[in-house]
C-alpha cells in the first residue's frame, strides 16, 4: 500500500474456533479491552459442540461478524475469515492467544506515524503459559529487516504476529494442501510479493504453549520441508538445516 496514513488503519481479528471454550474467553477479552477502537473481531467456528458459542453469544455486541459451519480444518476457516474481513491489516489470533496488552494496537498504530502504510507488519511473541504467565519470548529471533529470503532460517515471525493487507491476503489464501504449516508458506507468498515490511519492535502477541504444530510435530516438520524445498530449493535447505534433515527422517 502507498497511501499516507491520513486516517487510522482498521484491524481485522480474525480467531477460529473449534470446541475452545476452556480459552476463547481470554482471547476475546484481549481483544475488546484494547484502547484502539478501529478494528472488528471475527470468529469463524467449524460447528463446536461445547460451550464456544454460548461464550461468543456472551460478548456478541463486541464481536462480529461470527459464522459456525463445517469446515474443511483450520486453514480452511482461515480463508474464510480473510473473505469475510473489511479492515486494512489481518490479525489471526487464535483461541488462547492473546493480544500482548490492551494497548498493544495503540502503540502499533503509533509506529505507523507519518509514514505511507507497509505491506506487512510485524513484531515479536512472547509465549505464555494457560494462566497467561509470560514462560519466555519465542525461541526465533525477529530479524530487524525481514524479507521473504529470511524464513530460509525457519519461520522467524511468528504468523500471530505478521499482519499483511487484506488485499495481500486475498490474494494468497492459505494452500488446503498443507495441514499443519500453510501459514508459513502463506507467510513466504505475501512476503515475496510485499514491497514494504514495517518492524514495529513491539512485543505484539502472548502466545499459548501449545497448538496444532506443536500436537503434530512430526508431520510439522516434514510439511515445512516440503515448504522450504519449493521455495527456496534443495541445496539451500539442505545447507540451513541439515539438523532439520536428520530429525526429519530419523527412526529410533
Amino acid at each position: 500500500m502507498t497511501d499516507t496514513i491520513s486516517m487510522q488503519p482498521k484491524f481485522s481479528i480474525i480467531t477460529v474456533t473449534f470446541n475452545a471454550d476452556k480459552v476463547l474467553e481470554k482471547t476475546i477479552q484481549s481483544v475488546i479491552s484494547q484502547t484502539y477502537r478501529n478494528m472488528e473481531h471475527i470468529i469463524v467456528d467449524g460447528g463446536s459442540k461445547d460451550h464456544t458459542l454460548d461464550i461468543v453469544k456472551k460478548y456478541q455486541g463486541h464481536i462480529g461478524p461470527v459464522i459456525s459451519e463445517p469446515d474443511k480444518g483450520l486453514y480452511d476457516a482461515m480463508n474464510k475469515g480473510i473473505r469475510m474481513a473489511t479492515g486494512d491489516y489481518l490479525c489471526f489470533l487464535n483461541a488462547g492467544d492473546e493480544l500482548h496488552d490492551k494497548e498493544t494496537l495503540q502503540h502499533l498504530v503509533q509506529t505507523l506515524e507519518g509514514k505511507d502504510w507497509p505491506d506487512v507488519i510485524y513484531g515479536e511473541t512472547a509465549i505464555v503459559d494457560e494462566e497467561g504467565h509470560f514462560l519466555h519470548m519465542r525461541r526465533l529471533a525477529t530479524p530487524e529487516q525481514l524479507t521473504w529470503k529470511s524464513f530460509k532460517q525457519g519461520m522467524l515471525v511468528c504468523h500471530q504476529a505478521f499482519l499483511p493487507t487484506r488485499a495481500l491476503a486475498l490474494k494468497h489464501l492459505y494452500d488446503l494442501q498443507y495441514r499443519f504449516s500453510a501459514d508459513f508458506d502463506w507467510c513466504i507468498r505475501i512476503m515475496k510479493e510485499a514491497k514494504c515490511l514495517h518492524n514495529t519492535r513491539l512485543t505484539l502477541i502472548n502466545y499459548l504453549n501449545e497448538g496444532m504444530t506443536t500436537r503434530n510435530h512430526k508431520a510439522s516438520l516434514k510439511e515445512r520441508f516440503r515448504i522450504m524445498v519449493k521455495h527456496y530449493g534443495w541445496v539451500s535447505t539442505i545447507l540451513h538445516h541439515a539438523w532439520f534433515v536428520i530429525r526429519l527422517f530419523y527412526k529410533p
